[in-house]
């Protein structure tokens, strides 16, 4: 990873999680504030988000299992990692806290921010944040500054929050 030290205009935030989580709705949600019609993502999606002033290049990454072993290709100079879970996807959130594990232990992810938004909040039966925290065993990551938010990817909600932490991140910096 040629980790370059300029200064970085924008912030470079890379969106994972499993297929079907919403990592591209949230992205175009961010964007254009509306829930917008997606299909499986092949490869990758890319947009400028601005807040307040603060540039960030936000990369959505494929989730599908075959498009997983790619993701680290994306790590190079990322600030902050967002990971979407599909909050009501019980039966794939073990294959999701390995994932986000394996992800952490990166090199070239050792100084980004880890996010996970708890999306599909909307769903009735849906985990709660603090479950999903739990079952990820967040408390135990403590090599990454990390921050759990509930979301609804389709209706906004929980999104600008989410992009006022990001925003913190890169501003205490």
């Amino acid at each position: 990873c040629n980790n370059y030290t300029a200064v970085l205009l924008e912030h470079k935030v890379i969106i994972l999680g499993l297929d079907n989580a919403g990592k591209t709705t949230v992205l175009y949600q961010f964007l254009t504030k509306e829930a917008v019609q997606t299909s499986p993502t092949i490869g990758s999606n890319v947009e400028e988000i601005i807040v307040r002033k603060t540039h960030f290049l936000v990369w959505d990454i494929g989730g599908q299992e075959n498009l997983r072993a790619t993701w680290n290709s994306y790590y190079c100079n990322t600030e902050i990692v967002i990971v979407v879970v599909d909050s009501t996807d019980r039966e794939r959130l073990t294959l999701t806290k390995e994932e986000l594990h394996q992800m952490l232990a990166h090199e070239d992810l050792r100084s980004a921010a880890i996010l996970i938004l708890a999306n599909k909040q909307d769903v009735k039966g849906s985990m709660t944040a603090a479950e999903i925290s739990q079952f990820l065993t967040l408390n135990s990551i403590t090599t990454h500054s990390w921050h759990v938010q509930a979301c609804c990817a389709l209706t906004g909600e929980g999104l600008p929050a989410s992009l006022d932490w990001m925003r913190s991140r890169v501003v205490a910096n």
